[in-house]
């Protein structure tokens, strides 16, 4: 077996008089695809800074081949000491390095390097952080959140990228899917140590979830020792006592390592407080349209969301998703068209870019607003300090200052204002953004439980496939198609996903062509059917035929004049299906027609 290119062992580190990590340990070789994971705040990052060299750990080694090249990619890259994207770029090159590989994988990011890292968003920052990690294919790439600010596109086409790589991966994400397609060992750094897996993140919360149970069943046995050990300490003889001084001294080691032993970091205690149920209409769009100056976001855009209705919105950075909510939820007019809200609709909203959120205000006073020491949760009075220890804030941290709050920390606060505010519609706008992956399935399991309606914006694609029940994708040019179930729905709807057309083009907002349709005229040459239309035409009749049926079975139930006072809930269910159902179907027809036109204009 070779022998690994880099090598931790026993790592320790102190910060801020805690013990942060305490033997931990990590071992990468030539070409491994491994995966670091762990909870918010458990020391991934800075394991990872101690493997790039950038941070010195208090104790254990840290050896690395002589010849062994390593590149590492920080949450937030600093590029303000360059005059241009490309020279941040050129700077991580070698002196055997090609400058032609840096400009090629910028221009592949959709930048030209030609601009000024001041003006630069988030996601153009981490996509010139890319570029410079990925130029010059280094034997080890360390990345930690690789895909934060990044779009569908940037994440799909990374992905591909990172594949083809020689260099070996270690990787911290919160997006599950990214995990699973690229890892194949994974290292869980738990309370400080670190276990490792010698298989990919898709079969590591099954392993994780039995080391725990194995560690509390072990824990359950000290327990009932030390309970025994006490009965016998009260009830116990008082004979050969050297004997016994042994014992009671082995009890108070026990008792000593119970009261040490750092528990597993607590859940969060994700719960939404619910409004009055909304009417079964929540939002109905008709014809809207909205373009800013020559650019449409939205053409002639109509829908129907109803009661119970979980919508995600995906799309390439810069499509317009925001905007469509704005639009759905009445803070934006259409240019033309109109939207109607429903009866009894309540809204709350978790801001995308963390925006209302005052880096002077303390956490206290964000969750209640100021002037009180309580939040009100499904009608209930609960004191500030309880209700942040379910977001795992500590009481200490009442009165810090947002500002100086992690990015994990600034999504959990986030979360916690938006479920106190009584809601029946929920507006997620990219809600996954710096969670880590338990506080994910929480989020994921809350979602499920509640009870209203919601509209979610994310990049996430494991999330939309566990939350969403129709996706709504931004086909470029103001154009926007609904496709039933999740991503990986609308995927095999689809036919592909939302990165397949060059990033460049997404970026810009030129529209991919989805759908074709009819032309008046002939082009130039001798036209044909693509391979997808010629697929598009053979199965679409099927699927029409399949829409009509499932259909005809929604209907036979909805006839039944007692069903909605049986059970209102299934009603509601029943009846978004049969919309659902009818607008796919209307779709399909309206794509097999425009093929259809198209097949006999070049065959005529």
């Amino acid at each position: 077996m070779a022998p690994p290119l880099l090598l931790l062992q026993d790592i320790s580190l102190t910060l801020g008089g805690r013990p942060l990590l305490e033997s931990a340990e990590l071992s990468v070789s030539a070409g491994e695809r491994l995966c670091l994971v762990g909870r918010n705040g458990s020391g991934k990052s800075t394991l990872l800074k101690i493997a790039a060299g950038l941070l010195e750990a208090d104790g254990g080694t840290r050896f690395m081949q002589p010849d062994a090249s390593v590149r590492y990619l920080p949450q937030e890259p600093d590029l303000s000491a360059f005059p241009t994207a490309f020279a941040y770029v050129e700077a991580g090159l070698g002196p055997l390095d090609d400058p032609y590989r840096a400009r090629q994988l910028l221009n592949e990011l959709g930048l030209s390097g030609d601009e000024e890292p001041a003006r630069l968003s988030g996601g153009e920052a981490r996509r010139a952080a890319l570029a410079r990690v990925m130029a010059p294919e280094p034997d080890i790439l360390l990345l930690d959140e690789p895909t934060n600010h990044l779009d569908l596109p940037a994440i799909e086409w990374l992905e591909a990228e990172l594949k083809g790589l020689r260099s070996a991966l270690v990787i911290i994400s919160h997006d599950r899917r990214f995990l699973q397609n690229l890892s194949r060992s994974t290292v869980w750094l738990d309370r400080g140590r670190t276990r490792t897996l010698a298989r990919g993140f898709s079969e590591f919360e099954a392993w994780r979830d039995q080391e725990l149970e194995e560690e509390e069943r072990q824990q359950h046995k000290i327990d009932r020792k030390i309970v025994a050990e006490e009965h016998w300490l009260r009830y116990g003889v008082t004979a050969r006592r050297k004997r016994n001084q042994k014992r009671l001294a082995g009890l108070n080691t026990m008792r000593s390592e119970r009261r040490q032993r750092q528990a597993a970091t607590g859940d969060v205690k994700l719960v939404a407080t619910e409004g009055k149920v909304s009417g079964k209409l929540v939002i109905e769009a008709e014809a809207i349209s909205k373009s800013f100056g020559e650019r449409p976001i939205v053409q002639n855009f109509s829908m129907r969301l109803l009661r119970a209705d979980r919508l995600g919105v995906i799309g390439a950075n810069g499509a317009g998703k925001t905007t469509l909510i704005n639009l759905l939820t009445g803070a934006l007019s259409p240019d033309s068209g109109h939207v109607r809200l429903g009866a009894n609709v309540e809204l709350a909203t978790l801001d995308q870019g963390r925006a209302s959120l005052d880096p002077d205000t303390i956490l206290k006073d964000a969750l209640t607003g100021g002037g009180s020491d309580f939040v009100e949760i499904n009608g209930e009075r609960k004191h500030v300090i309880g209700y942040m220890k379910d977001f795992l804030f500590g009481p200490e941290q009442a009165r810090t200052p947002i500002g100086r709050l992690s990015g994990g920390e600034r999504g959990r606060l986030m979360l916690a204002r938006a479920l106190a505010r009584p809601s029946n519609l929920l507006v997620l706008d990219e809600p996954t953004n710096d969670l880590d992956l338990e506080t994910l399935d929480l989020l994921q399991e809350m979602l499920g439980d509640y009870k209203g309606t919601l509209l979610i914006v994310s990049h996430d694609r494991d999330f939309l496939d566990r939350v969403a029940t129709s996706v709504l994708l931004a086909e470029g040019g103001g154009h926007w198609i609904e496709y039933a179930g999740g991503y990986s729905d609308m995927v095999a709807q689809r036919g592909s996903g939302v990165g397949t057309a060059p990033i460049t083009a997404a970026s810009s907002g030129a529209k991919p062509k989805a759908a074709p349709q009819p032309r008046a005229e002939k082009p130039a040459g001798k036209p044909r059917l693509s391979f997808k239309e010629r697929h598009a035409l053979e199965t679409l009749p099927a699927r029409m035929e399949g829409l009509r049926e499932q259909m005809a079975k929604l209907k036979a139930l909805l006839d039944d004049p007692e069903f909605y006072a049986r059970d209102p809930s299934r009603f509601a269910q029943v009846s978004a299906a049969f919309a659902k159902a009818e607008a796919e179907l209307l779709t399909a027809e309206e794509d097999w027609l425009a093929l259809e036109i198209r097949r006999e204009e070049i065959e005529g």
